[in-house]
């Protein structure tokens, strides 16, 4: 989850592009299955090969990082060659569509690098108004493909989910993440010790899209966390909200940067009044 200052989504919807979402899914799908079966190769053999430092000792990105978008932004220029790519490793193009595509190649990337099977690829496919039309997260590590398109269901693997319908603050399960940053960890760290005694316990493993795609299925009952990058969240987000979760973007506040959140529509304004 890094990379140059790109800011939440500007929103989600069906947008006025006049694409079709169903087939711009399946782009996404395709090309998410593809980078996630590069990536579990590498994941099983060499998988630290070309790791460097990025904004902070902690924030890392390997060959891998690269090779997924490299394969992917070739694909699309295969497959839709008139639209736009924004990638987190550096790939940015214009194109000509009103479209652009939102590419995450491994978020996760520390957990890739140790061992840790929670990571995945992220993708999705925005209009000219920054409404997401489509999106998925992969999960090569347990083959979960979560996706979901502005006008259809959340599903994983194809078949519906449905995000968490909690109305008790005190028994909700809640993910978040940490930034780079040791100043704005302090920060986000005083914040979920507020938060922990009000709650049912948190979670913090480290990747965002997969974090939102769990909470769309019900394994969280929310989701929150500032510093993410519109690569991390683009997808998972039109996945949550077509879960039927209520959601809302944190703005800049205490020195944090702006971050996102999802919830059970009844604990939202609840976790606003903590994490906001």
């Amino acid at each position: 989850m890094t990379g140059s200052p790109a800011g939440p989504p500007q929103g989600v919807g069906a947008g006025s592009s006049g694409a079709e979402p169903r087939q711009l899914l399946e782009v996404a799908e395709e090309l998410a299955r593809e980078a996630g079966a590069l990536l579990l190769r590498r994941y099983e053999g060499d998988r630290g090969e070309g790791v460097a430092m990025k904004s902070t000792p902690t924030d890392l990105v390997s060959e891998a990082d690269r090779a997924s978008e490299r394969m992917i932004v070739e694909r699309l220029a295969q497959l839709r060659p008139a639209d736009g790519v924004l990638g987190e490793e550096g790939a940015g193009s214009e194109g000509e569509s009103g479209l652009r595509w939102v590419v995450d190649p491994l978020d996760g990337t520390v957990n890739y690098l140790f061992g840790i099977p929670q990571w995945c690829v992220s993708i999705a496919v925005q209009d000219a108004a920054g409404a997401t039309l489509a999106g998925a997260v992969f999960d090569p590590c347990r083959g979960e493909m979560w996706s979901a398109r502005a006008d259809g269901p959340a599903t994983c693997n194809g078949e519906p989910v449905a995000g968490s319908r909690r109305e008790d603050l005190a028994s909700a399960m809640v993910a978040t993440g940490f930034g780079y940053d040791a100043r704005i960890r302090a920060a986000q760290a005083r914040i979920a010790d507020d938060l922990i005694p009000r709650v049912r316990d948190i979670r913090r493993l480290g990747s965002a899209a997969l974090d939102l795609a769990w909470t769309a299925a019900g394994r969280y009952d929310a989701y929150y966390e500032r510093g993410v990058k519109i690569w991390d969240v683009a997808a998972g987000m039109l996945i949550c909200e077509r879960a039927g979760l209520a959601s809302a973007e944190l703005a800049p506040e205490g020195g944090q940067p702006a971050g996102v959140i999802v919830a059970a529509p009844a604990l939202l304004a609840a976790l606003l009044a903590i994490v906001g």
